[in-house]
C-alpha cells in the first residue's frame, strides 16, 4: 500500500541568518541513550488565509528558519559518536552546516486529517526526507510545507531525539513559528545548552546497587510467552484514532473512583485515560494470562531535580516512568488498579531516581526492551497546538507522520479540555480496541 502522493518542488540546505558559534558540543547521557537514536515526527495542518500568497509564505518560513538556527545553531550542526567516548557518547559538530528545508505539494485536502490514516504510512512523504540512521552525517532538522490540493498546507518537522525531547523541539517550533509572524514576539528564544547537568559525577561511579538497571523496571526484560514481537512486526497494523473530550473523562474518573481502595481514588486526567488506553490495548490483543506488561511513558524531568534545570534547556530531560504487570491483574483487576500503577510508576521519579538512570544508561548502556510494552507519549502538553505561523493562523491538526505501535496523546483543535489518543494496533485486534477504548467499562 502506497503512501499519498508529494511532489517535491524543491530541497534545500538553510544556514543560520547571522554567524554562530563553531566547535564541538557533547551532548548528555540522556540525550546519548540508544533508544533515542531516531527522528521525532510532527505533522502540523494549517489552513492559510485564503488571500496569502503560498510563494510569499514558503519565503517567509524559510527566512524564519534562517532566524530560528541562530539561537538554535546545535540544530543546524552534525551529531557523531563522541570522540573522548565512542561506545556511548555522542557530540555535535557546529559548524553552521544547516537544516533541510522542502517545499512540496500534495494531492490530499485537509478534511483528510480528520480521521486517522487509513495505513501507517498514508503520511509518510509529508515529510519526504528519512533516515534510518542518524548519526551518518545527516540534517538534524528537516522542515517541509507541502501544500495540498485544496489550498490548504501541512508542516513536517523532523528533529533527532539526541539533539531534543518533546518539550524542546515545540519551544523551537513556537521560536520559529514567531520569527515567521509579522507580530511582536510573544516567544522570545532562549535556549540554554548545558547538557553537562544530566551527566553522571565524574570518577563517581555509584557504589548503591539500587541504582542499578535491576531498581529500573523500564529497563529490565521480560519473556516473550506468545510471539507478541513476532505479531507487531509480521501483523499488519491499523492506526486508529478516539477523542475523549471533558465529560469523557470525567466518566473515567468515576469509574476509577468505583474500582479504587480508599485512600486512592484522587488521579489525574493523564493517569485514568493512560490506564483506560492500556487495558483496552491489553484485552483487545488476547494475550496470555501469565504474560508481564508494561506501559512506559516519559517524565519530565526539569523540575524533579535539585536544583531544577534552566529554563530554556532543550535537550532530553526525561525519564521513563514504567507501569508493570500480569495480563491477568490488568484485565481482570479493574481501571483503578490500573490507574494506581501509573500513578505510583510517577512518583518514583524524585531527583534520586534521575540521578540513578543517568548513570545506568551511562555506565551499562541500558536500554528499555518491548517485549509486552506499550509506549504512550503525552503529545498534547507539549505546546504544539500553540504554533501559529504567521498568515496561517494555528494549526487545525497536530499528530504524528506516522501512526504507528506508539500510543501519542494529541491536543485537539478548539477544544482545549479533549485529547485524541492515536496507535495502530495488529489488524485481529483492531475492532475489538476500539470497540473496548469506547465502552469505558470499569
Amino acid at each position: 500500500m502506497g503512501s499519498s502522493s508529494v511532489h517535491v518542488n524543491e530541497a534545500t540546505i538553510v544556514t543560520p541568518s547571522e554567524p554562530t558559534p563553531t566547535g564541538v558540543l557533547s551532548l548528555s547521557a540522556v540525550d546519548s541513550q540508544l533508544f533515542l537514536r531516531f527522528t521525532i515526527e510532527y505533522l502540523l495542518v494549517y489552513k492559510p488565509h485564503p488571500a496569502s500568497d503560498p510563494r510569499a509564505t514558503t519565503a517567509r518560513l524559510k527566512a524564519a528558519l534562517a532566524k530560528a538556527l541562530v539561537p538554535y545553531y546545535p540544530l543546524a550542526g552534525r551529531v557523531r559518536a563522541s570522540s573522548a567516548d565512542a561506545s556511548t557518547g555522542l557530540e555535535v559538530v557546529c559548524r553552521a552546516q544547516g537544516a533541510l528545508f522542502i517545499e512540496a505539494v500534495s494531492d490530499l485536502n485537509v478534511h483528510e486529517f480528520d480521521n486517522a490514516p487509513r495505513f501507517v504510512t498514508q503520511w509518510r512523504k509529508l515529510l519526504s526526507f528519512h533516515v534510518a540512521d542518524v548519526l551518518k552525517g545527516t540534517p538534524p532538522l528537516v522542515v517541509q510545507l507541502t501544500w495540498l490540493k485544496d489550498g490548504n498546507a501541512a508542516l513536517g518537522v523532523g528533529f533527532n531525539h539526541c539533539l531534543c525531547d518533546g518539550i524542546g523541539s515545540a519551544e523551537f517550533l513556537n521560536s520559529f513559528a514567531d520569527f515567521a509572524s509579522t507580530s511582536q514576539s510573544k516567544f522570545p528564544p532562549n535556549p540554554i545548552w548545558d547538557r553537562h547537568l544530566l551527566n553522571p559525577p565524574p570518577f563517581k561511579p555509584s557504589t548503591d546497587n539500587n541504582n542499578s538497571s535491576s531498581s529500573h523496571p523500564e529497563f529490565n526484560r521480560v519473556p516473550d510467552l506468545c510471539g507478541f514481537m513476532s505479531r507487531f512486526s509480521n501483523e499488519r497494523l491499523v492506526p486508529t484514532s478516539f477523542i475523549f473530550d471533558k465529560t469523557s473523562l470525567n466518566e473515567l474518573k468515576k469509574i476509577v473512583f468505583s474500582t479504587s481502595r480508599v485512600g486512592e481514588s484522587n488521579y489525574t486526567s493523564f493517569e485514568v485515560l493512560s490506564a483506560h488506553i492500556w487495558r483496552s490495548w491489553a484485552r483487545a490483543l488476547n494475550l496470555p494470562s501469565n504474560q508481564i506488561l508494561k506501559l512506559l511513558f516519559s517524565i519530565n524531568v526539569r523540575e524533579r531535580v535539585k536544583p531544577s534545570l534552566p529554563k530554556g534547556y532543550y535537550g532530553n530531560a526525561f525519564v521513563l516512568g514504567c507501569a508493570q504487570t500480569s495480563v491477568k491483574d490488568l484485565t481482570e483487576k479493574g481501571l483503578g488498579y490500573a490507574a494506581m500503577l501509573v500513578k505510583r510508576a510517577k512518583e518514583r521519579v524524585d531527583g534520586e531516581y534521575v540521578k540513578s538512570v543517568v548513570e545506568s544508561v551511562s555506565q551499562e548502556g541500558v536500554s528499555p526492551d518491548s517485549v509486552g510494552v506499550l509506549i504512550l507519549s503525552q503529545w498534547s502538553r507539549l505546546g504544539l497546538e500553540r504554533v501559529e505561523l504567521g498568515g496561517m493562523g494555528k494549526p487545525i491538526h497536530v499528530g504524528p507522520i506516522c501512526c504507528d505501535r506508539y500510543c501519542l496523546l494529541l491536543p485537539v483543535f478548539n477544544q482545549t479540555d479533549a485529547v485524541k489518543a492515536m496507535v495502530a494496533v495488529p489488524t485481529t485486534a483492531a475492532h475489538r480496541y476500539e470497540d473496548l477504548l469506547r465502552s469505558f467499562s470499569s
